[in-house]
């Protein structure tokens, strides 16, 4: 059985004027501007001309618009469908907002990341992103700081800044770091966005030393010890200094080169000790020993 008819193109369009289909936008924007999402936006960003003014409003409706599901310039229209103009003031057309992004230069980006890093602090006063204080007399256990980067693939050979680096995919370069405690959910501390054809560690030394110092700002980190994790990408002095320098220990994965196999096969065998993996599950058929380690 199929349909006897090719239907015709078909256009929906949200525009009753007496409800709002984002109203969870209201608690969610309530709890940015208590954390100074707003001021910190107006205050740290300096875009030139009449594209950056009101610059807190337009930053705002950006984290409006992507907490509400838009992914592109054009998708910022969720925020002038219904009723929302009776909730909220300053709903940019999307050309409004894609014109102020498109002032941005590089000196701009890195004033959002000081926004970012002031707006995060600002939000754990007010959320336990990384669960509550510990009690004096408790261990206030290990907060794991993961560093990564990922390719965000792109499709047009115009795209500014897109490459083919090493996953052979052409696409842009997100460096991440984020937070997260045995009982929390990982939170983004830092990102920021490469060249495609970028390696994994270029930037990695400053950007651990950022996302580190804003982990301190953010309660109950402050205090506690930091474990960043990193794979062998990262591995070499300038990251793991970084990481050191900031007071906090490190984890990453050693590249077996020549000088690692002769220093792996100094050790002896009665030296080693298992790691303890939580549900381990033991080969029985091929007999494979659980992981150790010096």
């Amino acid at each position: 059985m199929q349909v006897s008819h090719t239907r015709s193109a078909l256009s929906v369009s949200f525009d009753e004027p007496n409800i709002v289909g984002s109203a969870g936008l209201v608690p969610v924007m309530e709890l940015a501007r208590e954390s100074g999402l707003h001021s910190l936006a107006g205050r740290q960003l300096t875009v030139p001309t009449d594209k950056g003014a009101n610059a807190g409003a337009k930053v705002s409706a950006l984290v409006a618009g992507m907490c509400a599901g838009a992914d592109s310039i054009e998708d910022m229209a969720i925020l002038r469908h219904g009723a929302m103009k009776r909730l909220f003031n300053a709903c940019y057309a999307p050309s409004t907002l894609g014109s102020f992004l498109r002032s941005f230069t590089f000196g701009h980006v890195r004033q959002l990341d000081a926004v970012a890093s002031r707006f995060l602090a600002g939000l754990a006063d007010r959320a336990p992103l990384l669960g509550a204080p510990a009690a004096a007399d408790s261990d206030p256990g290990l907060v794991f700081v993961d560093v990564d980067d990922t390719i965000i693939e792109v499709h047009g050979y115009q795209k500014q800044g897109s490459g083919y680096g090493y996953s052979g995919v052409r696409g842009l370069n997100a460096l991440l770091a984020t937070a997260s405690t045995a009982d929390t959910a990982p939170v983004i501390l830092g990102q920021r966005l490469r060249k495609g054809s970028a390696g994994s560690p270029r930037g990695a030394s400053r950007f651990v030393s950022e996302a580190l110092s804003t982990l301190k700002r953010m309660p109950p980190a402050a205090g506690t010890r930091v474990l960043v994790r990193a794979d062998s990408a990262f591995y070499g002095h300038p990251t793991v200094a970084a990481a050191l320098t900031a007071g906090a220990d490190v984890s990453v994965t050693v590249r077996m080169d020549k000088a690692v196999k002769a220093a792996i096969a100094t050790i002896d065998d009665k030296t080693w000790t298992g790691i303890k993996y939580p549900q381990a599950i033991f080969d029985e058929d091929t007999g494979t020993p659980p992981p150790k380690t010096a």
